[in-house]
């Protein structure tokens, strides 16, 4: 069985690897290394490492035995593009994503570089969304970088959103992602950071997902922006 997901823009998580380690100021809260710690007290057989780069070459294949199609987040738990991740194995988990073309896989990275560098020989297809999460201005080069992938639909993870991203150049992009971050010592997030995003996207006719307010209770704070839900999706006709 897939395993559901709590996460808004998806409906079930896929995680061929676990483990990351912080790289920006978008780590500073991971939910998933909270996650991994509490597991591994836990003592669940995927977390005996922690949150250390961890394969599980036993799930790469996992996602062709669901015969459901769903929309799947590829790593929620990791980074795929992780430099401890060998390149091999990027390319069988590409190769499994490419098989199973009645699911829609989405995958989201913060090492862009390696990502861009690595496109070039993936197995890529159109069910296969590429994503990059930008929290601040300081990692928008991370956009220029998915740009130049394959990906058929490129989108944009701004979660948590740490500051001001305005009039960022839209073009090439097909979703985008806004959220803030939530937790204990959740960073605030300003309402018109988010809606600076949303005006650019309304104006592009780019897709716009809001996904939470965040904080400390996130669930309270809720997802209501200017009075509505934005859950807005790229389109896609073959799912």
């Amino acid at each position: 069985m897939a395993k559901r997901s709590a996460i808004e823009w998806t409906e079930s998580t896929w995680n061929p690897s676990t483990g990351c380690t912080k790289i920006s100021e978008g780590c500073r809260h991971c939910y998933a290394e909270k996650m991994a710690r509490r597991l591994k007290a836990m003592n669940n057989p995927r977390y005996v490492n922690g949150f250390e780069v961890t394969i599980h070459e036993d799930l790469i294949t996992l996602p062709l035995s669901w015969k459901k199609p769903q929309m799947i987040f590829v790593n929620s738990m990791s980074d795929l593009f992780h430099e401890d991740i060998p390149d091999d194995f990027i390319y069988r988990v590409f190769q499994t994503m490419a098989n199973a073309d009645w699911h829609i896989f989405q995958v989201l990275t913060k090492r862009s570089r390696r990502l861009r560098e690595l496109s070039g020989n993936l197995p890529w297809a159109d069910h296969i969304w590429m994503g990059v999460t930008v929290e601040n201005i300081k990692v928008s080069y991370r956009i220029n970088d998915l740009i130049h992938t394959p990906a058929y639909i490129k989108f944009l993870s701004f979660e948590p959103l740490l500051g001001s991203i305005r009039n960022i150049d839209l073009s090439g992009v097909n979703w985008i992602i806004v959220g803030g971050e939530s937790g204990p010592g959740a960073r605030p997030m300003d309402s018109e950071w988010v809606r600076e995003i949303r005006n650019n996207c309304l104006k592009t006719n780019t897709p716009f997902f809001f996904k939470q307010w965040g904080g400390f209770n996130k669930k309270k704070n809720g997802r209501i922006l200017d009075g509505k839900y934005w859950n807005q999706q790229p389109q896609y006709l073959q799912y």
